[in-house]
């Protein structure tokens, strides 16, 4: 049992109606989340908002973090060799590193060229030394390491 044709032209005035009420009111009206709360806009790409001051300190804490560990893994007391010490030499790399992507993150969402940059450098200095370590156990490079004391 069909309700009968429909018309058309009538559905559509409705429709162009409310849209006009819509367009000569302004925005369209806030969508609300299920507790009827209207969430907060969000920044849209492309906007050049300066972080504020607790945002960039936290983004060169963790860049300068990252930077920190690379250098002691430079300037590493200890011998690397095997075991447990290549383990933290190897440990202090994996930190140093994953500061350094932490960072770049967070210098990329702030806009912030110089610790997107340094922390960039954090990056590939910190695997480039941890591959010196790890490529001789595995059998890549010319000579032969191993992972465990004999």
């Amino acid at each position: 049992m069909s309700p009968g044709p429909r018309d058309w032209d009538k559905e559509l005035a409705e429709i162009d109606r409310i849209m006009g009420k819509k367009k000569a009111a302004g925005d369209p009206p806030a969508i609300q989340d299920a507790k009827g709360r209207t969430p907060a806009p969000k920044a849209k790409m492309g906007s050049s908002v300066a972080p504020t001051r607790r945002q960039a300190l936290g983004t060169w804490g963790r860049v300068l973090l990252g930077g920190g560990l690379v250098l002691a893994a430079v300037r590493w007391p200890y011998l690397t060799t095997c075991g447990f010490p290549l383990a933290g030499y190897l440990g202090t790399l994996f930190l140093a590193t994953g500061a350094g992507v932490w960072g770049a993150v967070s210098a990329w969402r702030r806009r912030m060229g110089r610790a997107h940059v340094m922390a960039l450098a954090v990056i590939l200095t910190g695997f480039t030394i941890a591959l010196l370590a790890v490529l001789p156990r595995v059998g890549y490079a010319g000579g032969s390491a191993t992972w465990l004391c004999p």
